[in-house]
C-alpha cells in the first residue's frame, strides 16, 4: 500500500493514520517531500508509528525530492502480556525472555543515571527483586571496575525457575552473585538480612502482589539504615519485540497513567517521610531513586 502525503499538514497525516486498516505484518509506504520530512523530523514519525502499533522501517529514496517512509504493522498477539499467568510466563521459552531492555537506550540511560545518583560503587550488598536473567546486575558489572564489582555481594530473587537457572549459568564465574528462586511475597522464609541497595524493576506491580504492603515490608525488613532504593515502573508495553510507550491500564483501550502515578506517589511520600531525597526520572520506564539525606 502506497499513500501520497506530500504537502500534508500534521492533522491530515494523523487522520490518515487513524483511518488505516492494516493487517499484522503489512507494510504501508507514504510519499513525502524531503523538505516536509526535514520540517517534521524523523522522531515525529517514529512516535507516530508507536501510537498506531507499527514500527518504522528504513526509508527509501524515491527520487531527488521525494522519500518513502515505510511502516510495518506489529503482530499484536506476539506479546508476553497476553500469555498465561504461571511463573514461566517470564521463563527462557517465553516471549518475555526475547526482550532485552538493555538494548533500549531510553531504559539504559535512565537506569545508569539512577545508579550514579545512589552511588552504586559505594554499596556492599545489593538485592534485586524480580531479577529474571540478571540484566540489571549485568549493567552494574559493565559500569564498575572488576575490583569494584567483586567487592559487592549481589542477591537476585525471582519466582521463575528457568530464568534463575539461566542467570546462575550466566554469572557462574562471579562468586559474589547469588540467585534464588522464591516467591517475593514470602521473603521472610529466606533469612536474607539487610541490604544497602534494593532494586526492583517492574515486579512489585504484579497482580499477585499487594503493592503498598510489599513495598513497606521490603523497606522495613530488608533495607539498611541509610540504604538506597531504585524502583522501576513500566510506562510501556512490549509487542512483537518492540517497546511501545504508554502504560496499559485495565478497562482502557488507550494508555492511562493513574495507577502508575498512584504507586509512585505512595513510595515517594513514604520515603520522604523517612528523610530520603527522592527523584523520579525516565520515559518508557519511570524510575524512582531514593537516597538518604545526610
Amino acid at each position: 500500500m502506497k499513500i501520497d502525503l506530500k504537502k500534508r499538514g500534521s492533522c491530515e497525516i494523523l487522520e490518515c493514520f487513524k483511518s488505516l486498516h492494516v493487517e499484522s505484518g503489512e507494510i504501508v509506504e507514504f510519499e513525502f517531500f524531503d523538505s516536509d520530512i526535514e520540517s517534521f523530523g524523523y522522531k515525529a514519525f517514529v512516535d507516530l508509528a508507536q501510537l498506531f502499533f507499527m514500527k518504522m522501517l528504513t526509508p527509501l529514496k524515491e527520487d531527488e525530492t521525494t522519500t518513502l517512509l515505510r511502516f510495518q504493522k506489529l503482530y499484536l498477539e506476539n506479546s508476553f502480556h497476553k500469555t498465561d499467568k504461571s511463573s514461566e510466563k517470564y521463563g527462557v521459552e517465553s516471549e518475555f525472555f526475547t526482550i532485552d531492555k538493555t538494548k533500549q537506550f531510553s531504559f539504559l540511560y535512565h537506569y545508569t543515571h539512577t545508579l550514579d545518583f545512589i552511588d552504586v560503587k559505594s554499596k556492599k550488598r545489593i538485592l534485586n527483586l524480580g531479577v529474571n536473567r540478571g540484566d540489571e546486575f549485568k549493567i552494574i558489572k559493565e559500569m564498575l571496575t572488576c575490583e569494584e564489582f567483586a567487592s559487592i555481594e549481589f542477591v537476585g530473587i525471582d519466582y521463575c525457575a528457568s530464568a534463575i537457572e539461566y542467570a546462575k549459568s550466566d554469572f557462574s564465574h562471579d562468586k559474589n552473585v547469588q540467585f534464588l528462586c522464591h516467591d517475593i511475597n514470602k521473603l521472610e522464609e529466606l533469612n536474607l538480612g539487610k541490604f544497602d541497595l534494593i532494586i526492583s524493576i517492574g515486579t512489585l506491580q504484579s497482580s499477585n502482589i499487594n503493592f503498598n504492603a510489599a513495598f513497606m515490608s521490603i523497606y522495613q525488613n530488608h533495607l539498611e539504615s541509610g540504604g538506597a532504593m531504585i524502583l522501576g515502573f513500566p510506562n510501556c508495553r512490549w509487542m512483537d519485540g518492540e517497546m511501545i510507550y504508554g502504560a496499559k491500564a485495565p478497562n482502557y483501550s488507550f494508555s492511562e497513567l493513574s495507577l502508575v502515578l498512584k504507586d509512585i506517589h505512595f513510595c515517594k511520600k513514604y520515603l520522604q517521610q523517612k528523610k530520603y531525597r527522592v527523584v523520579i526520572t525516565g520515559k518508557d520506564y519511570l524510575f524512582l531513586s531514593a537516597r538518604k539525606i545526610i
